[in-house]
């Protein structure tokens, strides 16, 4: 019994080591083993397609997501665009509007100073920067105030134009409310004011004479280009110090006679550098600034321009519609190129202006002079006589439009374009386009 109990025992064994072994072909245990179950793979199929849904509900929904946040800068960005320019409408109306109460019946500079300080107490000063998007919303309002007189634009100016040269320098809490500022960069031969380090951080002590400074009497505040160690800097310069003398002996001037232009004599004035050296001729906002100077003599042409349509609307007089069909037609040009070079300011804030600059002067001058020709020979001598604001702006102008250097800017930037591309070749900013840019 035990004998026979012991085979059967072997025996089974054998037979379940064999069941099992790999390849046999043999009983039932293959079949188990190389097999799948049916619903085993049901389920393995069905778990791989829920994970492959899942899965592309996850990055539908980063999707989405994306498409919101993007969507949520755009509108952001909208309203902010949006804000601005009800910004900028509502600052030109009030400065139309403070404009239109200004009737200067005198000549003296302190009632231009009086004006630039209502306007500036008023907030009207805070004008967009040049290159931020809204360069011709600045320059409509240089336009205004040149308009409503040259010399308090003279002035406007000045003080804006600072500024915009403390925030690019990154000075801009000099520029306190308050503080009224002159820029004074003018340097004939051999007289440049000198700085000396005073030894404090950024610390300079001014010496010499600076001519031709527009406002000197008005203002609190100057930048003044001056040469420290042989290199020309930036300082700015708080006028009210004993060390500091003011002179209007020079200034003889019947046109542009109320900006109480003086020459200032610094004597170890204290002062503080604006940048590094150079920094003031090398920023891209230099030739902003530049181009700004042309809204102001296009504002005055587009006055006296006015002035030949009134006439001419209440006397049709055929020469006066010739010059004034003229004087139209400058105007329209020159306003077109003023829109064209702001937007290009904007779109290129980093870019060197210089060539856009420098065309939008001389087109713009050579439109008000034009102008100021028609105008005046189509109006004869009457308003020149009896019109007080007419003939301050008559007078004025020329003044003004000699800020442009005339053939000397035109050979700058014909040198310019002899070193451009040529025009007829593909360029991102081709000489002469007449597309939209």
């Amino acid at each position: 019994m035990n004998h026979i109990g012991h085979d059967a025992v072997r025996d089974a064994a054998r037979r379940v080591s064999d069941s099992r072994a790999p390849g046999t072909g043999t009983g039932t245990g293959t079949d188990i083993n190389t097999e799948p179950h049916p619903r085993a793979g049901a389920r393995a199929s069905g778990a791989a397609a829920d994970g492959a849904d899942q899965r592309g509900v996850d990055q539908r929904s980063m999707d989405q997501r994306g498409i919101d946040e993007r969507d949520a800068a755009i509108r952001a960005r909208v309203r902010d665009i949006d804000r601005r320019m009800h910004h900028d409408i509502a600052l030109l109306h009030a400065l139309e509007q403070q404009l239109a109460a200004l009737r200067f019946t005198t000549d003296a500079p302190p009632s231009r100073g009086a004006a630039l300080e209502a306007l500036c107490a008023r907030g009207l000063d805070r004008l967009p920067l040049p290159g931020h998007g809204r360069t011709a919303a600045r320059w409509r309002a240089l336009a205004a105030v040149a308009a409503c007189d040259l010399s308090l634009v003279k002035l406007y100016e000045g003080h804006t134009d600072a500024l915009a040269i403390l925030t690019e320098l990154h000075a801009s809490l000099l520029a306190a409310p308050g503080r009224r500022w002159g820029v004074w960069a003018a340097e004939p031969p051999h007289r440049k004011v000198t700085a000396i380090p005073d030894g404090s951080r950024d610390g300079l002590r001014l010496e010499g004479v600076k001519p031709w400074c527009s406002g000197a009497m008005m203002l609190t505040h100057a930048l003044v280009t001056v040469s420290r160690n042989g290199e020309p800097v930036l300082a700015a310069v708080e006028l009210a110090q004993p060390s500091i003398e003011m002179s209007d002996d020079g200034w003889h001037a019947v046109g542009m006679a109320a900006t109480g232009t003086c020459d200032v004599r610094f004597d170890g004035a204290r002062a503080r550098q604006v940048g590094d050296a150079g920094a003031y001729l090398a920023r891209p906002g230099f030739w902003h600034g530049g181009a700004g100077i042309a809204a102001c003599w296009y504002g005055c042409a587009v006055e006296l321009a006015a002035a030949l349509r009134a006439h001419v609307v209440a006397r049709a007089e055929p020469h006066a519609c010739a010059h004034l069909g003229a004087a139209d037609a400058q105007l329209a040009a020159a306003g077109a190129l003023l829109r064209e070079t702001a937007a290009w300011i904007d779109a290129h804030r980093r870019a060197d202006a210089m060539r856009h600059a420098m065309r939008v002067r001389l087109a713009v001058e050579q439109a008000a002079s034009a102008v100021l020709e028609h105008v005046t020979r189509a109006l004869g001598a009457g308003p020149l006589c009896s019109d007080p604001h007419f003939a301050r702006a008559v007078a004025d102008l020329p003044v003004f439009l000699r800020q442009s250097h005339a053939e000397r800017d035109a050979a700058a930037l014909g040198d310019v374009l002899r070193n451009a591309r040529d025009p007829l070749e593909r360029d991102p900013d081709p000489l002469w386009p007449l597309a939209c840019p």
